[in-house]
């Protein structure tokens, strides 16, 4: 159980606050909600307590388990993503580990979007997924390590740039 003030995060959204716990009558039964104002759009969501677990509402990661996290993402930037599948299908598998509530399943869409982008141009779809990933693990890991989020996402841009190009020497 949630209490007010607690950071949380809600999968696909990012960290939010709980705000307070409301009690409503729905249908002659009442119910318990945390309603949580997501940080990053300032959404209010509200999420049935007894069913918080079963959307995905948890923790924040612990700061262990954030490092280990960042790390893997500073690493290994030259890695090659096989892109075989049509980004059609990319997409759709992607929209759907963006709703993980595990920081490390995001990281990884995030990551292999990065790598993509590396040696080609991402669809309009791919990019707004990117930019979906981008947001909500800058988020948590910024929480969590107590950056700034926009040092983080300049970061991980720089570190995933594409090589620069050799220019054809003129003689």
């Amino acid at each position: 159980m949630f209490a007010p003030d607690d950071l949380v995060v809600y999968p696909a959204q990012g960290v939010g606050k709980i705000e307070r716990i409301d009690r409503q009558n729905i249908g002659g039964i009442a119910c318990e909600f945390y309603i949580v104002r997501i940080r990053a759009n300032n959404i209010t969501l509200m999420v049935p307590v007894n069913n918080a677990a079963n959307v995905g509402l948890r923790t924040l990661t612990p700061e262990a388990v954030a490092r280990g996290i960042l790390e893997t993402l500073r690493g290994d930037t030259d890695k090659t993503i096989y892109t075989g599948q049509n980004w059609n299908r990319r997409f759709r598998e992607y929209s759907e580990r963006l709703k993980s509530p595990d920081l490390a399943v995001v990281t990884e869409v995030l990551r292999e979007l990065l790598l993509i982008s590396r040696s080609k141009e991402l669809s309009f779809g791919e990019r707004r997924l990117q930019e979906q990933a981008m947001g909500l693990v800058t988020g948590e890991l910024a929480e969590v390590l107590h950056l700034t989020e926009d040092s983080l996402r300049e970061e991980l841009l720089e570190r995933y740039a594409p090589p620069p190009q050799s220019e054809a020497v003129a003689n």
